[in-house]
């Protein structure tokens, strides 16, 4: 009796101890750009002039903007600041046309 109520359970246990589990892994790429920007939306997109040509890059849901020194900027100086026709530098995640931009350096202090 012993054996066959060991049997049932090693029949039952044994598909969860053998199971193969699964596991995705997502690289995220994370890289910087930069250019003269040519087109400037807040909160929505940066169209930057490379030397590759035009470049849009989306926004994250974050963003910090930063002098070339690293002092962050408040949204009032950005507001000032930030504006079609000067160099920045853009760090972002993804790749392609999945990319979404986390920080905006500009090229002055």
């Amino acid at each position: 009796m012993k054996k066959t109520l060991f049997s049932i359970a090693l029949a039952v246990v044994a598909p969860f101890a053998w199971g193969q589990t699964s596991s995705t892994t997502t690289t995220t790429t994370t890289t910087d750009g930069g250019g003269t920007i040519e087109e400037y939306t807040p909160g929505s997109v940066i169209t930057l002039k490379e030397s590759s040509g035009p470049r849009r890059y989306r926004f994250g849901k974050t963003v910090t903007y930063v002098t070339r020194s690293g002092k962050v900027l408040d949204e009032d100086t950005v507001r000032t600041r930030i504006k079609v026709g000067i160099p920045v530098h853009v760090h972002y995640t993804g790749e392609g046309d999945n990319v979404l931009v986390d920080r905006v350096t500009l090229d002055e202090d």
